[in-house]
């Protein structure tokens, strides 16, 4: 089964349904859009959505490269694309007297073809399907004889009712704990206890239930609903980058279990916490956050507040993505499908939640809360109110950085404190750590974090708006930190795998100059104008530093390019 081209032949001689296959050869325009699929693949690595006939050998050709690169098997298969599809799948425990089957998932919300939120039952799916779906699953797992904890994949076609096999995935899936929690069960447990030869019957004290009364496997039902994210460190407002560094601060409400089945409060599987480091080498998932509540809806509001309301400092990552989307009516509603988060606004999806708001009031309260700090640090007169002038003449401005904005707050201090820039605004409550601020009759309260030197402090505000990561700018810059205009840093840390042009080389505005390796993505470098590649520092299976120089383009004339850094362009896609 680990073969997605030998599994559909094993699938369709057990009556299961498949999509059909072509080639090159074969297909024709009529059958467009097609999908080309890497045999031994996984995770949305491998795969091509083909819309153009005579771009169907080429694509052909690159997912070849590519599967052979991630997974050591360049064979590669094309069958029709489903364009509205839900991903379906159902769990199955495969014993000596056949496969049992756990209810299905959906799975439906991707990006990229890498799922992102995972719930069990399937929402919105009739039962006539849903029992389909589980005998399909039972057929599949009994046709290979099946020993073990096993997830059957199927493509829902909304519009045609209609579903199709997918892969079976011989293992436990990152999704499981959805399954867990409708069901009471330990599935890890269950599966050791395959490979022991035990029971699985009602007996067996591997089968836990929250407080309800002990059922027998076979007569099992699901209860109430569970809903899985995944989250990530990762930009999406930038295609989904990855990112690494250190995560200052993890830590997310109302957590009551790690890697267990849990009733209400949140399930929390993670292998990273406060201080620790996201690398390169790995995928750039954070964590599992899970949550079991009577109903769905319910379940999609305690795991929204849960993560709006989760502190994760040091780096970006799409937690205010899955804020919006367990919010978005789309989801609400079970509408969505495999493609509808890739033409979705990610500029209005993954903002945070509290809108324009959020950067000015949270820069307000950081400024506040960095004069509090330095006011009760002082050693001389610490009893001025900070910002205390005799003359007020002009605002008080402290001027932090938003990424590679700069966000200048200019602020009044004194007995009290109040904004030069925000009208209806009022301080009701300043400390080091802590800002209480009414606008516009709303009352918010916003913790500071503050880690870093005096002077260049990180800064990251927590408030119902949402979280904003500020960095304070230094009053004098490092010049061994500026680089020569045109230069194109290294996004993060990784590995150069192409090189596409040479020194001296003329290069036209967006022209791959090379391209790099991190986290499962490849990330292409671009000119940023039309000019001539001067420098190139970067060669192939070269190891660079986040903000290393790779290249140095000069523009045709450099009087229309303004002095400083320029990181050129990168565009990302899966490896």
């Amino acid at each position: 089964m680990g073969s997605k081209i030998e599994s559909k032949k094993l699938m369709e001689a057990a009556g299961v349904p498949v999509l059909g296959e072509f080639t090159a050869d074969t297909a024709t325009a009529d059958d467009l859009p097609l999908l080309v699929k890497a045999s031994a693949g996984g995770g949305g690595r491998g795969m091509r959505i083909v819309r153009e006939l005579d771009q169907l050998a080429g694509e052909i050709e690159k997912a070849q490269a590519e599967a052979a690169s991630a997974f050591g098997d360049g064979t590669v298969f094309v069958e029709p694309y489903v364009q509205s599809g839900r991903h379906v799948e159902v769990q199955v425990i495969g014993t000596a007297d056949g496969a049992i089957v756990f209810g299905e998932r959906d799975c439906s919300v991707q990006r990229r073809h890498q799922k992102v939120i995972e719930e069990a039952p399937a929402p919105a799916l009739p039962d006539a399907t849903r029992k389909s779906l589980h005998e399909a699953a039972k057929a599949a797992a009994e046709a290979i004889d099946y020993r073990g904890a096993g997830t059957v994949e199927f493509l829902y076609d909304v519009a045609l009712d209609r579903f199709y096999f997918l892969e079976m995935n011989t293992r436990l899936q990152v999704e499981h704990p959805v399954t867990e929690a409708v069901y009471g069960v330990d599935l890890v447990a269950l599966q050791i206890a395959v490979a022991e030869g035990r029971s699985l019957d009602e007996d067996s004290p591997l089968v836990e239930v929250r407080g309800r009364p002990r059922p027998s496997l076979e007569t099992k039902a699901p209860t109430g609903h569970a809903i899985e994210v995944r989250l990530y460190a990762e930009d999406p407002a930038a295609g989904y980058q990855p990112q690494s560094g250190r995560i200052t601060r993890f830590e997310v409400p109302g957590v009551v279990s790690e890697f267990a089945t849990t009733g209400y409060g949140i399930r929390l599987d993670s292998g990273v916490g406060s201080s620790d480091e996201i690398g390169t080498f790995y995928d750039a998932m954070i964590a599992k956050v899970i949550v079991w509540a009577p109903t769905r809806d319910q379940a999609l509001r305690q795991l929204a507040g849960a993560l709006a309301r989760a502190e994760i400092h040091g780096l970006r990552t799409n937690r205010d993505l899955l804020v919006n989307l367990l919010r978005d009516p789309v989801v609400v509603d079970a509408r969505m499908d495999t493609t509808w988060l890739d033409g979705a606004d990610l500029s209005v999806l993954g903002a945070a939640p509290g809108g324009e708001q959020t950067v000015p009031l949270s820069g307000f309260a950081a400024a506040i809360a960095l004069a509090e700090r330095a006011r009760l640090s002082a050693r001389v007169q610490s009893r001025i109110p900070a910002g205390y002038r005799n003359v007020v003449a002009q605002p008080q401005e402290t001027v932090f950085l938003l990424g590679d904005e700069e966000l200048p707050v200019r602020w009044y201090g004194g007995r009290t404190f109040s904004s030069a820039d925000l009208d209806d605004v009022a301080v009701v409550s300043a400390g080091p750590d802590q800002v209480v601020l009414e606008a516009d009759g709303v009352r918010r309260t916003f913790v500071v974090r503050v880690a870093g030197d005096p002077g260049q402090e990180a800064v990251d505000v927590e408030s119902p708006l949402g979280h904003v990561a500020l960095k304070r700018k230094p009053r004098f810059v490092d010049p061994a930190t500026q680089v020569a205009a045109g230069s194109l840093l290294a996004p993060m840390p990784g590995s150069v795998v192409m090189v596409h042009a040479d020194v001296g080389d003329t290069v036209a505005e967006g022209q791959p100059i090379l391209v790099m390796e991190a986290m499962k993505m490849q990330h292409t470098i671009a000119a940023p104008y039309a000019g001539t590649l001067t420098e190139l520092a970067a060669t192939i299976g070269q190891q660079v530093e986040a903000g290393a120089v790779l290249a140095v383009v000069t523009p045709d004339n450099a009087a229309d390019t303004d002095p400083g850094t320029d990181p050129g362009t990168t565009e990302n896609e899966e490896d």
